[in-house]
């Protein structure tokens, strides 16, 4: 029993104002509890957003580096199994859509999707990333989802009163609820570094045996060049027939073209070389081929050229054209293993408009040997897939076909039977252009001894070197050389009577041919620069500068005619 004296002074231990402060409190908490759970919400849905883009990257960068359409809608459309997912596209190098999936809101960019930082729209998150192999960029993709819909936000403030009565249970709900949520999240971490170990090892796989094909074919191919080119060598010192030398020597330059119609043709895969259009008569070119075609392929392998007079004209790579052809010559000349006939026939396809557009030319080149299998029909043109056995093809000829004929805005195929015979064909959009009249070539002219200029060669490989000083002076010029851009620029400084450098653009140092030019320019802006590169890239990069390019390898009627504008010409000014 209390005391009476102390029974006034008695009061409850929990009061009405503080039953009112705890309740303020506990819905303070709640505020502050429901506030840090949505920052954590927002970072985890960040976390996993971007983990899908970054698995997302990395599956598309095989097929955009083989613009593999197919492939790279088949990775696009398997992030629909997402629902939160709206909008996913991956985009090539240049720029172009490649493949594209909407769920829901506007589509992606059409064009040229501009990588940078997460950035919130709205309820929805929009992450853009490049697509690398390497230091090499192939393209990029764009993923938009939805942070979080208007009812699950709803059925996540459901229990916001019952939280204010029972904040106890509520946060043991909670406690609950997140550490299932950071379970399924190590789960989830761990399940994509799995799943990017594999696909690591799948591409692996993948390119070693690409690399594997590329190799043993191009090695085959460029022995059998060697090997043409070395014999033609040992037979012209044995022999004195005029007739029979020439023959010789025409068949060392025939095989020193395809070697580098070959490395060509590798760099053009590799690296996207823009073609450079003409307007072709088709009949003229392919009537000047039949020579070649003979030499290309064996005696029991008859051509036939059945093309008609009034064949449209079409504007495309020429040079390519013929490799196209040619490409597609050998692969049926090994099709037909006990000979047969190669038909080369083309046709008009009017579009029916007056004006002309839409009109197509048909070329088609017909064997008569073994043909394909219906399920690899689909994959001929794929790069790095034969049907040859390893170390007889690269893999590449129909991939070059097929990439020639989109570039000129036309489109190639195949059909084929067992046992009749395969047809490759190719359509290629009418030009209404005029014909361009064939340059004179002019025989290169030795200067007299009065009239010699001096040049500077600046080249790093020896064997390289001694032979461009040698059609040098036969030209007629007086040759210095040195190994790198540092020494050229210290010779120019040292000596001023130089009428010409002469300078490769791939070099080692920290300075290359382009370089070497800029600062030529700068130094002496009347002196002529000529830069050589077997390299179709370096080659754009001095184009765009307006500066002059020889492009390897070079003939001595090319190299003459090229010295003899430059020192012709006006001079290019820095």
């Amino acid at each position: 029993m209390i005391p009476p004296a102390s029974r006034s002074r008695w009061r409850p231990a929990f009061t009405v104002s503080m039953a009112i402060g705890v309740a303020v409190a506990i819905v303070a908490a709640a505020f502050a509890m429901a506030a840090y759970n949505e920052h954590l919400s927002q970072q985890e849905r960040f976390r996993q957003a971007e983990v899908q883009l970054r698995i997302l990257a990395g599956s598309m960068a095989a097929p955009l580096a083989f613009d593999d359409r197919s492939a790279a809608r088949e990775y696009v459309g398997a992030q629909s199994s997402n629902p939160d997912v709206e909008a996913v596209a991956a985009y090539d190098m240049g720029g172009g859509l490649a493949a594209s999936y909407v769920r829901a809101g506007a589509p992606p960019p059409p064009v040229r999707n501009v990588p940078g930082p997460p950035r919130v729209e709205g309820p929805r998150l929009v992450l853009t990333s490049r697509v690398t192999e390497g230091d090499t960029v192939l393209g990029s993709v764009y993923l938009r989802t939805v942070l979080e819909s208007p009812a699950r936000r709803a059925m996540r403030y459901a229990g916001f009163a019952l939280l204010i009565v029972m904040a106890a249970l509520l946060v043991a709900v909670l406690g609950a609820a997140n550490a299932r949520e950071a379970e399924a999240y190590r789960k989830l971490r761990a399940e994509i570094r799995e799943r990017e170990k594999a696909e690591e090892a799948l591409r692996q796989s993948q390119k070693m045996e690409a690399m594997g094909q590329l190799t043993g074919g191009v090695a085959h191919d460029f022995n059998n060049l060697l090997m043409v080119a070395s014999s033609g060598i040992d037979l012209l010192d044995r022999t004195t027939d005029p007739a029979r030398r020439e023959r010789l020597r025409q068949g060392v330059r025939q095989a020193i073209d395809r070697g580098a119609s070959l490395t060509q043709q590798l760099l053009a895969f590799s690296r996207r070389t823009p073609l450079k259009p003409e307007v072709v008569d088709i009949a003229a070119r392919l009537a000047g081929m039949h020579a070649l075609l003979d030499r290309s392929l064996r005696e029991d392998v008859k051509v036939e050229i059945a093309l008609p007079p009034d064949l449209w004209r079409v504007e495309v790579d020429a040079s390519q054209l013929e490799v196209a052809v040619l490409n597609i010559a050998i692969n049926a000349r090994d099709a037909m293993p006990d000979g047969g006939t190669i038909t080369i026939e083309a046709r008009n396809e009017p579009s029916g408009r007056p004006d002309g557009q839409g009109d197509i030319v048909r070329l088609a080149i017909r064997d008569t040997g073994v043909g394909v299998a219906p399920e690899m029909l689909t994959r001929l043109f794929e790069p790095f897939f034969t049907t040859k056995a390893v170390g007889k093809g690269t893999g590449l000829g129909l991939s070059q076909v097929y990439g020639f004929a989109r570039a000129s805005g036309g489109e190639a195929g195949v059909d084929s039977k067992l046992g009749e015979g395969t047809t490759v064909w190719l359509r290629i959009p009418r030009s209404t252009k005029a014909l361009v009249a064939e340059p004179i070539v002019i025989a290169p002219r030795k200067l007299e001894p009065a009239g010699r200029h001096r040049v500077l060669l600046v080249e790093d490989d020896d064997s390289v070197a001694q032979l461009v000083e040698e059609m040098l002076r036969e030209l007629g010029y007086d040759v210095a050389r040195t190994a790198d851009a540092l020494a050229a620029l210290d010779v120019l400084r040292r000596d001023g009577a130089f009428d010409l450098v002469f300078s490769d653009m791939v070099m080692p140092g920290d300075l290359g041919g382009l370089d070497l030019a800029r600062d030529i320019s700068r130094l002496r802006p009347t002196l002529p620069v000529i830069l050589t590169t077997g390299y179709s890239a370096a080659a754009a990069a001095a184009t765009n500068e307006g500066r002059r390019v020889l492009i390897k390898p070079y003939r001595i009627e090319a190299l003459a005619a090229e010295l003899d504008t430059a020192l012709s010409g006006p001079a290019r000014a820095g």
